[in-house]
């Protein structure tokens, strides 16, 4: 091709399509490119015999009675490049054997591949049994009836493709889903089935319970929407993604999901539309979300009410959908195997005796449950995964086959190259929760092994990675860095020059980043949960934006900071959420010493307990060496609140100031609590480990000098917060 006929193609390009103001390209009207296709159908699943098995708890249920009808619904996709089939099931999860075998005989009837099927369960715990877990069997009549009627729905959706357009958006539905796994206070940990107390987290605490601490992560509270309709605007389908477990029906039912579908329908007077038109609402990542506030006391909800809330919510989104008639169309495929979680010999005789006990009966217990939850794993040492990712023109959707945490979810989206992206879990399979590795040392149901959470600790970030590479691939964009924005309270402290300044925003550790510049970054080790909610105002991360806090739950950080000598500013924004009565020490917010097991010498900053009465929840600064000198604030603080504090020493001189005052709060003179020399500090946690915090931190700084008290002031002020109480579903109010 000659010069001259290169420019030619170019510009004959160029006028082919028109950018978004995303950059995306879309095919204008009457060029040569095919224009988007879509067809949907949904197809009744319900069982034709009963009674069935059903799954969803510890223990085998029946049921002998259809509350409401179950389906598979399929929506296909075809932009000239191939159908791509999306098919959601009321089931609360299916084997990957199960979903191969319908891809498989849709495959031979459509055409379409079966790597560009994408295929989820609801995650209704009221619909039959097709995977044996915990101590639920398969119902196996049901089983055998379920995979013909996908491949059924299959057909009859690519049977009605037709032109069309798309459009997608995300409304927010911030009432409707809350974290349902709580941090336990450490002196009300738990224990486990086998028979240790290692429960720091555990779901559903009851409301306001006292001996919980605060939720054990974010929530994900975008009700997410792609709508079809034909070119005249008449509705063809809608796929609603929300991450809310199930609402919880008697079985057999769809739960929700099927509520949903009905009412969303009846919304957009769409009941009796030829075809018909098919609305579905497919699972998030819900695995540790459901829609009880356990912060708030008890509410009376209704399944049905619950249902037109958010139908209503999607409603009103959806007529502001802006639709395209053609949009770039991509998918991706990768297999990952990954390591379960097997036990040691000592656990693995504990299950073989209450195993041979059991005999061939169904088990009757916890104990019994996980018994021979080991012996499986032993068994199947291994597990591959199907993982996917679809695009549609700005869209991204990613399947992931297990039970996802709010936060890997977040962190997905926040870091998808895609301008909009959200997930499908117990897609292509089962393989239970993927708790992120933090979440781990919190333990509880999410974490016990078994095959509802068997796989290996670093499953999460190995999933997180790949769907993220695929994602790139569809897009052909490099995946998003994610970093908390800098807002006029981060500026101020910066501007101060720290040696040190941990946002404390990050989805994940151990590494806590310091952002000063000075490269004092530090380490996060024991229970800690990521990415809560911190204090709440446009001076942390600007306007319409979560300032996010690490919880910790006997964990701390530490770091070696260089530069520091006999004086020093440490800075941060803490919330206690240990009772000051419930030991001898609340906890303790800041350390400098020599980190050791035994009693070292350091000096600290914490929250006083029944110690002595007179620091009973103030603030309370000690020196930890011979002299064993104490100085006591002022003010009670206020448990799950947000309060400012800097220690500032100068010498022998001690100062503490709260919440921006320029009044100190704390006074006084006490000698150096270790060697001048050290440079080892500790965040939530003393160096010795003894009474480690409970709550949130955020915001920590540390400066190698005394901060002059209108910085303190200003800095206080830089937030801009009217109120220091946590919001939302992250506190008790």
């Amino acid at each position: 091709m000659n010069r001259i006929s290169h420019l030619l193609a170019i510009v004959v390009l160029i006028g082919a399509v028109v950018l978004s103001a995303d950059g995306i390209a879309y095919a204008k009207e009457g060029d040569d490119r095919k224009p988007l296709r879509a067809g949907a159908f949904a197809i009744d699943i319900t069982p034709e015999k009963l009674p069935v098995i059903v799954s969803g708890g510890f223990l085998e249920g029946r049921s002998n009675k259809v509350r409401d009808r179950l389906h598979a619904r399929c929506l296909v996709l075809d932009a000239g490049t191939g159908p791509v089939a999306i098919v959601v099931v009321d089931s609360l999860m299916m084997p990957r054997s199960l979903v191969d075998a319908a891809k498989a005989l849709a495959a031979k009837t459509t055409g379409i591949r079966p790597e560009r099927m994408m295929i989820s369960a609801t995650h209704t715990h009221s619909a039959p049994s097709v995977m044996g877990a915990l101590g639920t069997g398969t119902d196996e009549a049901y089983a055998k009836l379920l995979p013909g009627r996908i491949a059924k729905v299959i057909e009859r959706a690519a049977a009605n493709l037709a032109a069309a357009r798309v459009g997608w958006t995300v409304a927010q539905a911030d009432k409707h889903t809350h974290c349902r796994r709580w941090i336990r206070r450490s002196d009300r940990m738990g224990t486990d089935p086998f028979g240790k107390r290692t429960v720091r987290a555990m779901m559903h605490p009851g409301y306001r319970n006292a001996n919980y601490v605060g939720p054990a992560g974010p929530v994900d509270t975008g009700l997410s929407l792609l709508s079809i309709q034909s070119l005249e605007g008449r509705p063809i389908a809608l796929l609603a993604n929300y991450s809310m477990h199930y609402f919880g029906a008697p079985a057999v039912s769809a739960d929700y999901f099927g509520r949903f579908a009905a009412e969303f329908a009846r919304l957009v007077k769409a009941e009796n539309t030829d075809p018909p038109f098919v609305a579905m609402m497919s699972q998030g990542t819900s695995g540790d979300l459901h829609w009880m506030d356990y912060s708030r006391p008890r509410q009376k909800v209704d399944i049905a009410d619950y249902t037109s809330q958010l139908a209503k919510i999607a409603f009103d989104a959806y007529g502001k959908i802006e639709h395209h008639k053609s949009a770039p169309l991509a998918m991706a495929e990768k297999k990952l195997k990954l390591r379960r979680r097997t036990g040691d010999e000592a656990r693995l005789e504990w299950a073989k005796a209450i195993v041979a006990k059991m005999g061939d009966r169904k088990p009757a217990n916890r104990p019994e449950v996980y018994a021979r939850e080991q012996i499986y794993l032993r068994d199947n040492p291994a597990a591959e995964l199907k993982l996917q990712a679809l695009r549609i023109g700005d869209l991204g959707i990613v399947a992931i086959p297990c039970e996802v945490f709010g936060i890997t979810g977040l962190q997905i989206k926040a870091r998808s190259p895609l301008g909009t992206t959200f997930n499908l879990e117990l897609a292509n399979g089962g393989e239970g929760y993927i708790p992120p590795p933090a979440q781990h040392g919190l333990g509880g149901y999410t974490t016990w092994p078994a095959r509802t959470a068997g796989l290996e600790v670093q499953a999460e970030p190995k999933i997180v990675e790949t769907v993220l590479g695929l994602l790139e691939e569809v897009s052909g964009k490099p995946a998003r860095k994610y970093a908390e924005s800098v807002g006029p309270y981060a500026k101020a402290v910066l501007a101060s020059k720290p040696v040190a300044l941990w946002r404390m925003g990050e989805f994940n550790g151990p590494r806590a980043v310091d952002v000063s510049g000075r490269g004092n970054h530090g380490r996060l080790t024991g229970p800690v949960a990521y990415w809560l909610k911190g204090p709440q105002a446009a001076g942390f991360c600007g306007p319409n934006k979560i300032n996010r806090a690490v919880q910790f739950a006997g964990g701390r950080l530490g770091a070696v900071v260089k530069d520091l000598a006999d004086s020093y500013s440490i800075e941060m924004w803490f919330s206690n959420g240990m009772p000051p009565k419930a030991r001898l020490v609340a906890g303790y917010l800041f350390s400098r010493g020599v980190d050791r097991a035994d009693e070292a010498p350091g000096e600290h900053l914490g929250i006083g307990g029944t110690h002595d009465a007179k620091s009973t929840g103030r603030l309370i600064f000690f020196n930890g060496n011979k002299h064993n000198e104490v100085l006591i604030g002022t003010t009670t603080l206020r448990l799950n609140t947000f309060n400012h504090v800097v220690l500032v020493r100068k010498g022998r001189q001690v100062t503490v100031y709260l919440n921006g005052n320029t009044t100190p709060e704390i006074s006084g003179q006490a000698a150096p609590g270790c060697q001048v020399s050290v440079r080892q500090v500790f965040i939530g946690g003393r160096n010795d480990n003894f009474a480690n915090f409970e709550g949130k931190i955020d915001e920590v700084s540390i400066y190698d000098r005394p901060l002059k008290t209108g910085e303190v002031a200003s800095h206080y002020r830089a937030a801009g917060l009217h109120s220091t109480r946590p919001g939302g579903d992250d506190g008790k109010k």
